[in-house]
């Protein structure tokens, strides 16, 4: 009698593994332009090299730039980005490494390539000074950048 009952928990931790493990057999791309209307409005206000956790699962390399917009919205843009891929990958800002405080962009659009995200309106770049790459599901982070202020020429 306990046969049904075992087989339907080892189905369940087969469906909950291939969950977990299936998204590091896949890779995803997008090459996203700076809009226009950014490029003309102005100049990087923040940067940040991404630094991975580099434990053999978790990574995330390449830069970011924060870009005025018009309006006095905010962008940022991650170039020649590169993490490995996770379930539920999100990107957020965070006053530290953890997400005890920190404000979401949203879902990782990609684990490759240059990628825009909206800051929303309000945003405190000097207190939220750190963009992380963070796996929601298992509560993981990936990778990080520090942004600082870009410094005129």
């Amino acid at each position: 009698m306990r046969w049904p009952i075992i087989v339907a928990a080892c189905i369940a931790v087969a469906a909950v593994v291939v969950y977990a493990i299936s998204p590091y057999f896949t890779e995803s791309e997008v090459y996203e332009d700076i809009p226009d209307v950014v490029l003309e409005s102005g100049d990087a206000l923040y940067g940040g090299t991404f630094v991975g956790v580099n434990d053999g699962i978790h990574n995330a390399e390449g830069s970011v730039r924060v870009l005025s917009g018009p309006d006095d919205t905010q962008l940022l843009y991650l170039e020649q980005f590169h993490s490995t891929n996770g379930p539920d990958l999100y990107l957020y800002l965070s006053t530290d490494k953890g997400i005890s405080d920190f404000v979401s962009l949203g879902p990782l659009k990609a684990n490759r390539g240059n990628q825009t995200y909206d800051i929303p309106s309000g945003t405190d770049l000097d207190r939220y000074d750190h963009v992380l790459v963070w796996c929601k599901p298992f509560s993981v982070l990936f990778g990080s950048a520090q942004l600082e202020r870009d410094m005129p020429p």
